[in-house]
């Protein structure tokens, strides 16, 4: 029996971003999940599936804060990394939400983000 490929949930309400953020995903080895908003995401995903979820901070009704909240609240071991374009967001965060290098400004590294995918997920296993 083959290992289940680790499957990291994104959520971003730019659907150019989250093609491409998903392209760069799966070309690392990851199964991708997508999803338009947090509502979506928590509506259609299973979150015992997810390995890892990546989300944007500044989104529309449900914000990466909020969403992280809701998962973590069913799932308490699921990393969360943030993602965000928008500065505001940041200085609005405390601290401890964008602590161990789960925090990303657009643009950012690629290379820096699937390895904080992987710190991430075998920090849980």
């Amino acid at each position: 029996m083959e290992p289940r490929p680790t499957v990291v949930a994104i959520v971003d309400d730019d659907p150019r971003f989250l093609e491409a953020l998903g392209d760069l995903l799966e070309s690392a080895g990851y199964a991708v999940r997508a999803f338009s908003s947090g509502a979506s995401f928590l509506k259609e995903a299973s979150l015992a599936e997810i390995d890892c979820l990546v989300t944007d901070i500044g989104m529309p009704v449900i914000d990466g804060f909020d969403l992280r909240r809701r998962a973590t609240g069913a799932r308490p071991d699921l990393p969360v990394i943030f993602i965000t374009g928008n500065a505001e967001w940041i200085a609005a965060a405390r601290a401890d939400e964008l602590a161990g290098g789960r925090y990303f400004q657009k643009p950012f590294d690629s290379k820096a983000l699937v390895a904080s995918i992987a710190r991430a997920v075998l920090g849980r296993k």
